[in-house]
Parts: C-alpha cells; structure tokens; sequence
C-alpha cells in the first residue's frame, strides 16, 4: 500500500498536497495542517484552503456553507483536483475557500479528508503519515 510521511511542522503534524495553477499548468506544493478535530465526517467539504488559491487553481463554486467554529460565517465551498503523489491520490475534492489559513500553514485538512487513510505517527514522534 502507497505511504506518505512529513516530518512536523512547526511541531504539528501536516500534510502535502500539490495544486495546478490554471494560468500555465505548473503546480505549486501546500502545506496543510491535519487536523482531525477540524469538521467531521459528515461536513461538506474535506479541505480548508486560501480561496486565492482555489481561485488561482480554476476551482468550480460548488455552493455556500455557513460556518461555526474558527470560522464562522459564510464561505463558498469549491471543487479542486488535489495531488497527492506519493500516494498515487488524485481526486476533484470539495474544499472550503478562507481567506486566513492557520499561522505557518496553506490550510487545514479536515477529519472527512484524514478519514479516507490510515493516519498517524506510524511510532515516529517526529513526522505525521498516511497510508493509502
């Protein structure tokens, strides 16, 4: 079965994903937070991102969310392909456009994303890991 790891950031635990800019075709690289506390399996989106990457991507609107929580509010939720490929993951996944990701981070995945794979320190205090 494919694996991902990343050693910490900033002492928490984070994943990679890789974005393609529609302008161009090159990809960029995004540091996400995984955060299993963030949403829940049943929330209609499985990523929070910036929405200026969403748009600088081509993301589709999908439709609005009201929020709660670090985020309350109304937000729009988009379709993204998201890479990840250590994995060999590719899929169009919903994502949630916010305009402040967490300090040192590109956004958060959610525990609906995280929920997808096995997660976690795999006995490795230093680095977080998926497991296809």
């Amino acid at each position: 079965m494919p694996i991902a790891h990343w050693p910490l950031h900033h002492d928490r635990p984070v994943i990679q994903i890789v974005l393609t800019l529609a302008q161009g075709g090159q990809t960029v690289t995004r540091t996400l937070l995984a955060d299993t506390g963030a949403g829940a399996d049943q929330d209609p989106f499985e990523l929070a991102l910036d929405e200026i990457d969403c748009l600088m991507c081509g993301a589709t609107l999908f439709k609005m969310v009201t929020l709660g929580g670090s985020y309350s509010g109304t937000y729009p939720i988009y379709v993204l392909p998201i890479h990840i490929p250590s994995l060999g993951f590719t899929d169009n996944l919903l994502i949630v456009g916010v305009a402040d990701a967490p300090k040192g981070f590109d956004g958060i995945a959610c525990f609906r994303f995280l929920n997808r794979f096995t997660y976690g320190n795999f006995g490795d205090s230093a680095r977080f890991t998926l497991e296809a």
